[in-house]
């Protein structure tokens, strides 16, 4: 009896080589694709005078804004989170200024929600009496598009759609937003 058990051939792997090339293949696109998202990372905020991201943003109402139907007026691009302390401190000038804007129809204001929830960034919009359109960045692609590194954050799109300014953390005045749309709306 141990005869037979010592001839006896040894069990072969039943997976196919189609099978491990799947597998090896996977795992090869998967480390591309976090090699991409690191150098992206690595590459810092877009850059002022070069064109700004495309994107489309849907608001907590269900509007959608697309960047590319807006050329011709000055973009206002804020990113905000209600967990945000320092973007508290910008909140009510953020408003006063699209208040001041708003009617001339030269001017539009995004707010871009990052990794919040919407109940609490719909509470933090009523806290702030925020009115300019706003809504979530679900996965992150406006804010990957943009490479931003935190909040708050603003970028601030000419009529070229060209990026004409980048805020980095929270304004400090009314009057240091409208400095750097004024200029943007000059014929």
């Amino acid at each position: 009896m141990t005869d037979q058990l010592q001839t006896s051939e040894p069990v072969k792997n039943k997976r196919s080589p189609i099978w491990q090339i799947v597998i090896w293949g996977s795992v090869i696109i998967l480390l591309g694709i976090v090699a991409i998202q690191l150098i992206k990372s690595q590459q810092g905020s877009i850059e002022v005078g070069k064109p700004a991201p495309d994107f489309v943003l849907t608001t907590f109402e269900g509007e959608e804004y697309a960047t590319e139907e807006l050329q011709g007026k000055v973009l206002l691009v804020n990113f905000w989170a209600s967990w945000c302390n320092p973007c508290e401190l910008e909140a009510a000038d953020l408003q006063t200024a699209w208040e001041l804007y708003e009617p001339t129809g030269e001017v539009v204001f995004l707010g871009v929600d990052w990794t919040d929830t919407d109940t609490e960034a719909r509470e933090y919009m009523e806290k702030f009496g925020i009115t300019y359109p706003s809504g979530p960045d679900y996965g992150t692609r406006i804010s990957q598009a943009f490479r931003t590194t935190g909040v708050p954050e603003t970028y601030i799109i000419d009529k070229d759609g060209v990026l004409a300014y980048v805020k980095m953390g929270p304004f400090a005045s009314l009057q240091e937003i409208m400095a750097a749309i004024d200029p943007l709306l000059a014929p």
